[in-house]
């Protein structure tokens, strides 16, 4: 079943009819309220007069950002200046009909603006209101600024990473911004979660999601070779494994995978090798075996050596670029891509990784140019034509 037939089969998404007053900026929020855009809740994103941040990064068409577009893909855009008491009027109305709201500042941002969930949940006890930073909203670091290359490194993350690598002891450039993605999925389930509670209750709540913790559930293991004793096999079990023209990624993590890597390889007679025949062993002597793996592997292409591995059951994989990535049939089967429109014309963003049989997943088809929802969603809110003027003034479109 791929996502174009459910599409056509079901016209709305499993949260359609909530609302989202979307405060976030940068990667972590606004991932987590496509998601929610995505599943059919109507999203507006509240931006400052110069647009958020993103906006501005590259690539760059036609002054739109399709990186901005990825992340915001089927939201509204508010543009309102928050210092303006009009503006935190508009925000008061807004959140007496909206249903979650999202914001990821610095703590003590929205207290400020008087936008926090306690000066909020009189106007809406039933407001779902989540909290995105770097340490948690109270604590000893909370105050701290937070961005993901900043999480990763304070959440022992790229030192463990920096265990796997061979011979090295810096650590590692960040391009990738784990922390940042991974957080919002966070948000994204702990906001299903406060939903279905609400269902019961009736009551919404204040969800507070760490940026830091978040990267801590990635570590599993280091987490409690940190606690007990853990000693290392003799070089990391998972790593490129060359051939005679590039490099494949071997996983062997069962009795089943190592027999059929060693058969694949002609060396059946290890099954039995005291060196490998128990995990214990093979862990102790993990470079031995790779390196009559690769004694192997060498001799043949990656493409000869991925068909003799998959004929084997053996997990593997070529080393490929996210653009070779992109066009993997399973992807195209899957619909795992979509088309999306903005000011700069038209770009792929990927889609949610899960499917739904009764209700429909994907992102919005346009990304918002700055302020286009403004005066429409101040008139939704019954703001008259004298006041939205005023508001405009005071919050005028970049």
């Amino acid at each position: 079943m791929t996502i174009t037939e459910i599409d056509e089969r079901n016209a709305t998404g499993s949260l359609h009819g909530l609302r989202v007053l979307d405060f976030s900026t940068t990667i972590a929020g606004p991932h987590c309220t496509r998601m929610l855009a995505d599943l059919g809740a109507e999203v507006i994103k509240v931006e400052p007069t110069d647009g958020e941040t993103m906006r501005i990064r590259p690539p760059v068409r036609n002054g739109c950002s399709s990186l901005f577009g990825q992340l915001n893909a089927g939201k509204k855009s508010l543009v309102l200046d928050l210092k303006t008491p009009e503006a935190i009027e508009v925000v008061h109305r807004l959140v007496k009909g909206a249903d979650i709201l999202v914001e990821n500042f610095r703590p003590g941002v929205m207290l400020r603006l008087k936008l926090d969930y306690a000066s909020l949940r009189p106007l809406n006890p039933k407001l779902v209101y989540c909290s995105i930073s770097g340490y948690g909203q109270t604590g000893p670091s909370a105050a701290l600024p937070a961005y993901a290359p900043v999480i990763h490194a304070a959440s022992g993350y790229d030192i463990a990473h920096l265990a796997y690598q061979p011979g090295r002891n810096r650590p590692d450039y960040c391009g990738i911004y784990h922390a940042d993605v991974l957080t919002g999925v966070y948000a994204f389930g702990a906001i299903s979660a406060a939903l279905y509670q609400r269902s019961l209750t009736g009551a919404g709540q204040h969800i507070d999601v760490s940026m830091l913790e978040s990267m801590l559930t990635l570590t599993p293991t280091e987490v409690q070779a940190a606690q007990f004793e853990l000693p290392p096999p003799s070089r990391p079990m998972f790593g490129p494994v060359e051939t005679a023209d590039g490099y494949v990624m071997v996983a062997i993590a069962s009795e089943k995978t190592f027999q059929g890597l060693v058969r694949a390889a002609g060396r059946p007679e290890w099954i039995s090798d005291f060196r490998f025949a128990k995990y214990a062993d093979r862990r102790r002597h993990w470079n031995e075996l790779m390196d009559g793996v690769e004694s192997w592997s060498r001799t043949v292409t990656t493409e000869r050596c991925l068909a003799d591995l998959s004929e084997h059951g053996v997990p593997c994989s070529a080393y490929r670029t996210v653009a070779e990535a992109m066009e993997d049939p399973q992807l195209v089967h899957r619909g795992a891509l979509a088309e999306v429109e903005d000011g700069g014309g038209s770009f792929k963003v990927v889609n949610l990784p899960f499917r739904m049989s009764g209700a429909r997943v994907s992102a919005g088809k346009r990304a918002p140019a700055l302020g286009e929802h403004t005066r429409a969603v101040l008139g939704e809110a019954g703001f008259s034509q004298h006041q939205m003027a005023a508001i405009s003034e005071k919050s005028p479109p970049a």
